[in-house]
């Protein structure tokens, strides 16, 4: 299938977002040349809405494939499909607990973090479940010239406990030393891509900033974790059946608010392999 027509895109906030228009799933798969302005326009906005899309399994993998190396995860039925859901039945329930913060994924666990990730919609909860994204490149461009340099070599240290502590408040000696056991690693605020943008790196497994006394440096990261996601800022997307979202995990934040696991929210996840460390 060839053609030369580009989609329309329309943006859905100032700082992200943008909805992808008059785009199936047969084009997504063939038409090359709209895969490479899916990528330009992921660079753009950050955020892709596909409306209704109504992809399969197999077509949103081999879509993602076009893109990238695409992630495989053990214990899934199919490897590169992640099930996103908090039904008692998924292993990966209590882990999701966790992303009602907002986190950019592999600030903890990855030497690199994901590129891009896809999720489709096959059963949404009446209330809730809305997942929102938020610039960490604006985040960085709303910075005074002060604050840039201020910032610029600025290191954080990043924790599985820092991501515990909201689900958590008091937790037992047990958890705590489980927790730590898994250790951290520590991560610029700045991140210098290698495109020369810059974003900051900010996520719920935030613990502390590195030379500073604890309580003021998490101070500082609350301060700029709700500077960058003010709801001015924010993409929030309503779900419905067969809706399809692409986002940029290098230069963007998100989270999913809270829902009833009783609605059997299930949403399925394509992960694109990071190819660019942050430094």
């Amino acid at each position: 299938m060839a053609t030369t027509q580009m989609p329309k895109v329309e943006r859905l906030t100032p700082t992200v977002g943008a909805e992808v228009l008059d785009v199936d799933v047969d084009r997504l798969l063939h038409d090359e040349a709209l895969q490479q302005a899916v990528m330009a326009a992921l660079e753009e906005s950050g955020v892709l809405a596909f409306r209704e899309l109504n992809i399969d399994d197999e077509s949103q993998v081999a879509f993602c494939r076009k893109l990238g190396e695409v992630r495989r995860w053990e214990g899934q039925q199919i490897p590169e499909i992640s099930v996103i859901s908090l039904t008692p039945e998924n292993p990966m329930a209590e882990y999701l607990r966790g992303t009602v913060e907002w986190h950019i994924d592999g600030t903890l666990d990855q030497d690199v973090p994901m590129k891009a990730g896809m999720l489709s919609a096959k059963i949404v909860s009446a209330k809730g479940g809305e997942t929102e994204f938020a610039s960490a490149y604006a985040a960085y461009d709303d910075f005074s010239d002060e604050e840039k340099e201020r910032f610029a070599n600025v290191r954080v240290c990043h924790s599985f406990e820092a991501t515990q502590r909201s689900s958590y408040p008091n937790p037992t000696p047990e958890q705590l030393a489980d927790w730590k056991q898994k250790g951290g690693r520590e991560r610029p605020l700045v991140w210098t891509h290698r495109s020369g943008r810059k974003s900051l790196v900010l996520s719920s497994s935030m613990d502390y900033v590195v030379g500073m006394a604890v309580d003021e440096g998490r101070a500082l990261l609350a301060e700029l974790l709700e500077r960058a996601t003010r709801p001015e800022r924010v993409y929030s997307h309503s779900w419905s059946v067969g809706d399809t979202i692409l986002w940029d995990n290098a230069g963007l934040l998100h989270r999913v608010q809270p829902y009833d696991p009783g609605s059997r929210r299930e949403l399925h996840r394509t992960s694109l392999v990071g190819t660019e460390p942050i430094q």
